[in-house]
């Protein structure tokens, strides 16, 4: 047993041996990876960063004081325990000593961890209010979070106006091991924050989709970011340069990827900075007005996703996890209102992009995703359709360019989408449900003679009049010349996919655009009554159900 105890001890010590091995060639290698990132972590640091700010001074005092106490303390507990245990062991002769209680030990160990708790306590606290003192700031800044970027707003002081998002430009290609890292490796944004030095920055904090939080340890900073609530803090830079942080707050997948970067200018760079941005934000100024050709929203629109879809559906659009490809996405070869939908509301772990993105940018995104990769849908969205979705009034359509010329060749085809376009935007949430599963069922052949009652049938989600409503819509008219006096009820209906509220929507608007065919016919819109049925749920056989049901009134 002695001897098996003895191989025991020594195969765990030489796997301890492999163990410290590998972990020292591993921190070599991350060593060797990547240099000191400027105004960033060093390599191998195991200290705070060096402080640019007062407060972030008298933190480092504050942890250089709690570290030493603690060693103290640390020192002489165990000294005085290991130094008991082996001037008093049992070989010498000494024996345990009993007793039951001393009051004087008792108050020694209260009366001295109160005076060293006090110590600790007092340059903390007056450190924690002067964090909270926000008062008579320079400059404010309002910083929101985003899933996962940071925004922000210069609302008060100079540069009051400037508004800007700062998004991480690391390359994929570092980011997927493709490329060898550099040493700003996710440490680098487009637009970073910029202030002056020496002047107090008042940093208001919040978010627009979970928690994040705002940290740049050089200055000592951090302030969680919380939607629904604005938190504050400050910062004074005595030092220009570039100092970086990130969010400390787990936010989601690419939590990693929104770091913090602050460039701290003299007042002369400064002023000049904020001339700068002042200059590129009144060229840059989008115009919602104006009528953009396709290739203008797709050039811009490739801008807008790379800089804030990109991290999640990827560059390539073939999406990543739990993020969905846009490259062949229903939702991007669908209608047109389901994809503005999407964007400015949000959908799932999608947040909405409509405090982000102003109309412009919303227009050019939706464009270029329509139409890039093996997309190719030909449509466009402007600006003017943007600012009216935001109202409600989802835009119609969605249909490919060449869908549209071709139903443009076709007899009577036009004209019939002409009638049933009003109702385009609503089928968007109704039959959808069934379009998405994969259901792809023509509309069926309307009933010919002129006996009625006649049924119109639809496509899947649309209120468009198809073409083969001819023969339901002849029949009416022959019947109205017959009868003279003969007035019709129009009760349209849906199938049992889709909400209740868009179902009976998409079920008015088929029975208008029958109704516009009717009276194109030359039936008076006297003759025609508009019959909303009890249920808008036309049957159990989806095809049947979605139908207008033309029959004579009682």
């Amino acid at each position: 047993m002695e001897n098996m105890g003895k191989e025991a001890m020594k195969t765990i010590k030489r796997a301890l041996q492999g163990v410290l091995a590998c972990s020292g060639l591993l921190v070599a290698g991350a060593a060797l990876a990547v240099g000191d990132s400027p105004g960033g972590p060093a390599v191998n640091e195991i200290n705070l960063q060096p402080p640019v700010t007062r407060i972030a001074e008298e933190l480092y005092s504050l942890h250089t004081m709690m570290l030493i106490l603690c060693t103290v303390i640390f020192i002489g507990v165990f000294g005085v325990m290991f130094y008991s245990i082996f001037a008093h062991r049992k070989s010498k002769g000494h024996q345990a000593a009993h007793f039951h209680e001393s009051t004087t030990v008792e108050i020694i160990w209260t009366v001295v961890p109160f005076v060293i708790v006090v110590l600790m306590a007092l340059p903390a606290t007056k450190a924690v209010v002067a964090m909270k003192d926000t008062s008579n700031a320079d400059l404010t800044v309002k910083v929101t979070g985003y899933q996962w970027k940071w925004g922000y707003d210069y609302v008060k002081g100079p540069g009051e106006g400037i508004s800007f998002l700062s998004t991480l430009t690391t390359p994929r290609a570092e980011v997927n091991g493709h490329a060898p890292i550099t040493d700003t490796y996710l440490q680098e944004v487009d637009n970073p924050l910029v202030v002056p030095v020496n002047k107090k920055i008042r940093v208001i904090t919040t978010a627009n989709d979970v928690v994040h939080s705002w940290y740049v340890p050089a200055f000592g900073v951090k302030q969680d970011a919380i939607p629904g609530f604005v938190r504050d803090t400050w910062f004074k830079a005595e030092k220009t340069g570039t100092y970086r942080g990130f969010c400390t707050e787990l936010c989601g997948k690419e939590h990693a990827y929104m770091p913090v970067v602050v460039e701290v200018l003299s007042d002369d760079d400064y002023a000049k900075w904020v001339q700068t941005q002042k200059a590129k934000m009144s060229a840059a100024n989008d115009d919602p007005n104006k009528t953009y050709t396709l290739a203008e929203l797709k050039e811009r629109g490739a801008k807008v996703y790379a800089a804030n879809c990109a991290v999640c559906h990827q560059p390539t659009g073939k999406g990543a996890g739990a993020f969905p490809a846009l490259d062949g996405s229903k939702v991007a070869n669908g209608p047109i209102a389901e994809h503005v939908s999407i964007v400015l509301h949000g959908k799932n772990a999608m947040p909405s992009w409509a405090p982000t993105l102003n109309d412009v940018e919303i227009a050019s995104v939706i464009t270029f995703e329509r139409n890039s990769w093996g997309n190719h849908m030909g449509d466009l969205l402007q600006p003017r359709q943007v600012a009216d979705a935001r109202n409600g009034k989802l835009p119609e359509g969605g249909a490919t360019a060449a869908a549209g010329a071709a139903a443009g060749t076709a007899a009577g085809a036009d004209q019939a989408a002409s009638s049933g376009a009003a109702g385009a935007s609503a089928a968007s949430g109704a039959d959808q449900a069934a379009a998405a599963s994969g259901a792809d069922q023509a509309s069926g052949a309307a009933q010919a003679g002129a006996s009625l009652p006649a049924n119109v049938y639809f496509e899947i989600g649309k209120s468009t009049l198809p073409v083969d409503a001819k023969d339901a819509i002849q029949a009416a008219a022959d019947y109205a010349k017959a009868h003279p006096d003969a007035k019709f009820t129009l009760s349209g209906y849906t199938d049992a996919s889709g909400k209740a509220d868009a179902n009976a929507e998409l079920a008015k608007h088929r029975a208008q655009a029958v109704r516009d065919a009717l009276k194109a016919a030359g039936i008076a819109e006297d003759r025609i009554i508009m019959k909303k049925p009890e249920t808008v749920t036309g049957g159990a056989d989806p095809k049947e159900a979605r139908r207008v049901a033309i029959s004579p009134a009682a």
